[in-house]
């Protein structure tokens, strides 16, 4: 019996979410244009290299558009669905962009958390990237609105095992106020604030420090900061 084997290629994408003190905001890229069609967003991906594996990949397309080159990837889920790239756009695109005969397009995609104030140095050939809130996602080609509905799962449980990763996306100093809007997007609903305020109690590695909010017509909320020291003592002592 012959085998219908096919031409299947292997690519990255990476769902790169930031908090800007009131919302989850996601990276997008806008791909080229074909045949007339107007540019549409998309997460940032990319085909692999030969000298490649899936991780080298991810890091590559991460910091051809942020300049970042040591910043925490979670690979969550591979996506291999046949119809993920059946998309008449989507198909030329891909003709325009690779050449190749693709006939299936399989790919891995990971997570990864930034600071939002933190300056972006893009050196990828998506010269237009830019932060979009979680809310205002548009309808991205291939599978990318299921990935990034993935990842929003991927996530939540990211941080009920290392509870410490939600401070990669908060500044390094912040207040409990911003830490409660940051759990309450994430999770995407709202969240009592005086059983947060119990919760963050037993942080011992949410250190308060002496410093207070200036400039604010409410009363100056003290700041705080991730002790990494205190916490990565408590999980080798657990």
């Amino acid at each position: 019996m012959k085998t219908n084997f096919i031409q299947t290629y292997l690519s990255v994408d990476c769902v790169i979410f930031g908090f800007d003190d009131n919302q989850l905001n996601i990276l997008l890229v806008k791909r080229d244009a074909v045949d007339g069609e107007k540019k549409i967003q998309k997460l940032p991906g990319s085909l692999i290299y030969n000298e490649e594996d899936v991780d080298d990949a991810a890091n590559r397309v991460l910091f051809e558009l942020t300049g970042i080159k040591k910043v925490r990837l979670r690979q969550f889920r591979c996506f291999a669905s046949p119809d993920r790239a059946n998309n008449p756009d989507d198909i030329k695109w891909l003709n325009k962009e690779y050449e190749p005969n693709i006939n299936r397009l399989v790919t891995v995609a990971y997570l990864s958390l930034c600071k939002i104030d933190r300056k972006l140095n893009n050196v990828s050939k998506y010269r237009s990237t830019e932060w979009c809130p979680l809310n205002l996602i548009p309808e991205m080609p291939f599978d990318h609105n299921q990935i990034l509905n993935e990842s929003l799962l991927e996530i939540r449980r990211w941080i009920e095992h290392d509870p410490a990763i939600v401070f990669d996306l908060l500044p390094n100093k912040f207040t409990i106020s911003q830490l409660h809007r940051l759990y309450e997007a994430i999770y995407n609903k709202p969240l009592d604030i005086r059983n947060f305020h119990k919760k963050v109690a037993t942080m011992d590695y949410v250190q308060p420090l002496e410093e207070r909010q200036t400039g604010v017509s409410h009363r100056a909320a003290r700041y705080y900061k991730f002790d990494k020291i205190i916490y990565n003592k408590r999980k080798t002592n657990i």
